[in-house]
């Protein structure tokens, strides 16, 4: 079943869309896709060779596809407010921004340039950062921001006491705070601009479990080898049991972040046994991201700790 579904996306001709974490995994599959339906892609990569050859492979099947490839570091908000400032300096509207990009449970704590816990201040700081430099280009476009969270924000929260986990680094309890804070950005993000009539909609998204890199070694974050959870999932995935691929954990984004029916506020997923895998649907927010006044404590916080200024709203 995992492997014969999809969705239709409708003609993004004219479009320019962001993704970030477009250079593998479901990314790539989002990037490749939305290329396929006539959209720019602006690619925001850290490592300028891996981009290059992920644009070369959506270009294989393609050919006419409308790729651009940007430096960007989200565990960097100087990388951050470089990338906003060439985007800006294009004047083009941004009509899709698709945040993807992660980073899962490294080992020991290590920390961003700019002093955050890596996965806070990367998945979850770095897109704050992120949209408060494509604001305006996402207001003249009407935009459309949705935020990939994760199976693991159903259970966990924030520790407002320990937001840099300098007390206690728990790997997955900081990965859950990090897609929690993350959420609840962009499900405010979505109640501010409606108050203040920005003209910026925004939902979230969650692929389920599929066999990507956030499990896989990553010795630059301080994992040697494969774990073994990665190594079963790509075992499930492999059988069609329980979990999807790649292809298929991409398409609640891209139906959140491109589908005529998707709306602000909500949440899309695999609609399988366990929400693991299956065809895309809007689904119950996650106990976590339901408090609005957490949402807004959330924005506040991460304000300050990006140093961005998104305009206030009478609430």
């Amino acid at each position: 079943m995992a492997r014969t579904i999809d969705i239709d996306i409708p003609d993004l001709s004219g479009r320019r869309t962001v993704v970030t974490g477009a250079s593998d995994g479901m990314g790539l599959v989002i990037a490749e896709r939305l290329a396929r339906a006539g959209a720019e892609v602006v690619m925001p990569v850290r490592d300028r060779a891996k981009g290059e050859r992920a644009a070369a492979r959506i270009r294989t099947t393609v050919p006419e596809a409308g790729l651009v490839l940007r430096e960007l570091d989200l565990a960097s908000l100087d990388s951050v407010a470089a990338f906003g400032e060439g985007m800006r300096a294009d004047g083009e509207p941004v009509h899709i921004l698709i945040n993807n990009a992660g980073l899962m449970t490294p080992p020991e704590r290590r920390t961003t340039a700019d002093g955050f816990e890596l996965q806070w201040g990367t998945n979850h700081l770095g897109h704050v950062a992120l949209v408060g430099a494509l604001f305006p280009l996402l207001r003249e476009g009407r935009g459309r921001v949705t935020s990939q969270v994760s199976v693991a924000a159903r259970s966990g929260a924030i520790d407002w006491d320990d937001l840099g986990s300098e007390r206690r680094y728990d790997a997955q309890r900081a990965y859950s705070a990090s897609k929690i804070a993350l959420g609840l950005f962009g499900l405010e993000l979505d109640r501010r601009s409606a108050a203040g009539d920005w003209g910026i909609t925004s939902n979230l998204a969650h692929p389920g479990v599929a066999p990507t890199n956030l499990l896989a070694a990553q010795p630059g974050y301080g994992r040697a080898a494969d774990t073994g959870a990665v190594r079963l999932i790509r075992r499930l995935s492999a059988w069609g049991i329980l979990v999807g691929t790649p292809e298929t954990a991409a398409l609640p984004a891209l139906l959140a972040a491109t589908s005529p029916d998707a709306v602000g506020g909500t949440m899309y997923g695999p609609s399988g046994p366990g929400h693991l895998s299956g065809a895309p649907a809007e689904q119950p927010l996650y106990r976590p991201l339901r408090d609005a006044a957490e949402a807004a404590r959330v924005w506040e916080v991460s304000e300050r700790q990006s140093g961005v200024a998104l305009p206030s709203v009478r609430r």
